[in-house]
């Protein structure tokens, strides 16, 4: 059933659903809210379903096939987290219910902070960021508050990474801060004469991924993170990555201060469609005044017979709230079930197991794929996307042409420092049977690009549209049900 028959089916008269008599009294809206015709079709329930049903089965999804989407950790999320998350212990209670009434979900959110401090090595973490890129602002904030309270408003420059995700430039502008880019060297990592040469009383601190967009790890971070705090600076992390490291390494032990977790992608709670996500920020001892608040704390000891009551504490120099009420409750509930399930062993078998993978499909492909910065990665890796001998093919034709052999395409173009970038993470959950497939999909297009280039150009030919026109959609938006065209191809 197409979106347009789901019109063409109405017929006054017909419910989908019928709801019961209202319970309380009725009221008016106010006036403007509504519209004096809205043309939604009459359609019976079976109609509907079908319609909803038949759009859900074009959709691809981590439930339907393998997402080797670099740098966004698409991984199964395993369902047992949707079932606790909608306990309705913690479906329907409401963010302004005294503290009293909310014990359990206190409890929750302040193990998710100390495991988070645990994993990372940190003296304090904050929930409330919302998403990843919350979380940066939120660390830059807190980091620009913590030279401020030294007196020190001289230092404006953010010291970033060409490899940098791009949301961390963005992020140290909206903060009112000076972006100044790093390259890299000839193996990935930060050029440590250019670090260096940039490092003087005027730098408030260095955004850093690591293992960074290359899916490498920082060859000289301990010299990096010398550099840049004998000068003065503050380290941040960019915790996009984290799953290469889950068990392995803590960053606030290698010299991160502050350091922003992804729980929407390393502990496996829903990413992709916008959301929701939860960017937790950790920090050192010496910067933990200033953590976004409130934060749940311990705020009466239990004894044997008693649990302990937990309250909301807003830190004393907080740069204040960054988000309503306490985060993302939702998205706190799923990874704690997640880590909770997993274990100190577990989690350390993810981390292991991403590694292991994104470097077996690297071997696999480097023989077909170029592969600029070919030494072992960490969750994920960068291939080339193009060929001498088959001149007009690029990343994209590659990653459409993809979408034919059932698979959801990598990223395309990022990082910019790598020419038809073809970013690849296959995380730890995919099976050696599911990558094998992946490289012979993978091996298949690069042997068309060469003796068929024409089926790249027009490629995906087998899903339910085909290569759609990206700049023209971007720019020509249709923001309703029914587009004019569709009137019009109906009238002819």
């Amino acid at each position: 059933m197409t979106e347009a028959l789901i019109y063409d089916l109405s017929a006054p008269g017909r419910l989908g659903v019928s709801l019961p008599e209202p319970d309380v009294p009725l009221a008016p809206l106010p006036a403007g809210l509504t519209r004096d015709v809205l043309p939604l079709p009459e359609v019976s329930e079976i109609d509907v379903v079908r319609h909803f049903v038949r759009l859900s089965q074009l959709n691809y999804g981590i439930d339907t096939g393998f997402y080797p989407l670099g740098s966004c950790t698409m991984k199964y999320n395993p369902k047992i987290n949707e079932d606790v998350a909608r306990l309705s212990g913690f479906a329907h209670t409401h963010p302004l219910q005294d503290p009293t009434t909310v014990q359990g979900n206190l409890a929750l959110m302040y193990s998710v902070q100390e495991w988070l401090k645990e994993i990372g090595g940190f003296a304090g973490v904050s929930l409330q960021p919302a998403a990843g890129a919350q979380g940066e602002l939120t660390g830059i904030l807190i980091l620009r508050a913590y030279h401020r309270a030294q007196g020190d408003a001289e230092r404006t420059k953010i010291l970033i990474p060409d490899s940098a995700h791009g949301t961390n430039p963005a992020s140290t502008a909206m903060a009112g801060m000076q972006v100044v880019e790093l390259p890299s060297d000839s193996r990935g990592n930060i050029d440590l004469e250019s670090l260096r040469a940039a490092c003087d009383a005027t730098v408030a601190g260095l955004m850093l991924t690591n293992p960074n967009t290359l899916g490498l790890f920082e060859e000289h971070l301990l010299e990096v993170a010398r550099l840049v705090h004998e000068c003065g600076g503050l380290v941040y992390g960019d915790g996009a990555n984290m799953n290469a490291l889950l068990g392995i390494v803590r960053p606030g032990d290698i010299g991160f201060d502050v350091f922003h977790f992804n729980l929407h992608k390393t502990f496996s709670t829903p990413h992709g469609g916008g959301g929701p996500g939860s960017g937790p920020v950790g920090v050192v001892s010496h910067l933990v005044e200033f953590l976004p608040g409130p934060i749940v704390e311990i705020v009466e000891a239990g004894d044997d017979d008693e649990a302990p009551l937990y309250g909301l504490v807003m830190p004393a120099r907080s740069i204040g709230r960054v988000k309503a009420f306490y985060g993302h409750f939702g998205m706190h509930v799923r990874a704690f079930t997640y880590m909770r399930m997993q274990g100190k062993s577990g989690l350390r078998a993810i981390a292991d197991h991403a590694v292991l993978n994104a470097n077996y499909l690297r071997a696999r492909l480097r023989g077909t794929y170029h592969v600029p910065f070919d030494r072992i990665c960490m969750h994920e890796f960068v291939a080339e996307g193009k060929w001498d001998e088959a001149p007009g093919v690029h990343a994209l034709d590659v990653s459409k042409r993809l979408m034919d052999y059932g698979f959801h395409p990598p990223t395309n173009y990022f990082p910019l420092i790598v020419h038809e970038a073809l970013m690849i993470e296959p995380t730890e959950t995919e099976s050696r049977e599911t990558l094998d497939m992946f490289v012979k999909a993978m091996e298949t297009i690069a042997q068309e690009a060469r003796s068929d280039p024409d089926v790249l150009h027009t490629a995906p030919h087998n899903t339910p549209f085909g290569r759609l026109d990206e700049v023209r959609a971007a720019k020509e938006l249709v923001l309703c049900c029914r587009p004019a065209w569709l009137e019009g191809a109906k009238a002819e």
